[in-house]
């Protein structure tokens, strides 16, 4: 075999995609396509306990907090449609995936890094577009889901009673009116 030999087989042996790693590529392709939100993260310094202590956190709020390679991650993102990912996957990446509420994980991700002062928000993908840290940061401070949907009911519920008040404002003043026209007439009668 001559060197050009061995170097066109080793570049097709690097190229050929293990069945695991195509499998995880297809289970981080499936939660980019549901997730409402993924916000990436630096986990150095963390240990074993501190990072089960944050999935159980995250879990108890409908998140799921994986750690992933970036690679992987990458090819992921680019399979859904999701560019300009690459500069935020630099380093340990674990990143918490949440399909309803994009508002919710970046709230807890950001009282624990005030907690512990050992995590770090890279940035992350929020309906579909990569975001970075600092608007992350931004999201965390909006009300929640339930919260924006309560003042949401409230507002268009303001009007409404309003408007039951004046009606039947309208008919007590009516019934009123009608009593004192019947009063005028028996002390007249």
């Amino acid at each position: 075999m001559d060197g050009t030999q061995v170097k066109e087989r080793r570049r097709t042996a690097t190229h050929v995609a293990r069945p695991a790693k195509v499998q995880e590529v297809e289970t981080l392709r499936q939660r980019l396509g549901q997730a409402a939100a993924a916000i990436l993260t630096d986990f150095r310094g963390l240990n074993v306990r501190e990072i089960a202590q944050l999935r159980s956190k995250l879990r108890e709020a409908g998140v799921e907090y994986k750690v992933v390679k970036n690679t992987l991650l990458q090819r992921a993102a680019q399979s859904v449609g999701v560019q300009g990912l690459a500069p935020l996957l630099q380093g340990p990446t674990a990143v918490a995936f949440s399909r309803t509420d994009p508002v919710g994980p970046a709230k807890l991700l950001l009282e624990y890094i005030r907690q512990m002062r050992k995590l770090e928000i890279k940035g992350g993908v929020v309906e579909g577009r990569v975001v970075t840290a600092d608007q992350i940061k931004r999201l965390a401070d909006l009300p929640s889901r339930p919260q924006l949907l309560s003042l949401a009911l409230g507002t268009m519920k303001s009007p409404l009673v309003g408007l039951v008040g004046v009606l039947t404002g309208l008919q007590r003043n009516l019934v009123y009116a009608l009593d004192q026209i019947r009063q005028q007439r028996e002390s007249t009668a």
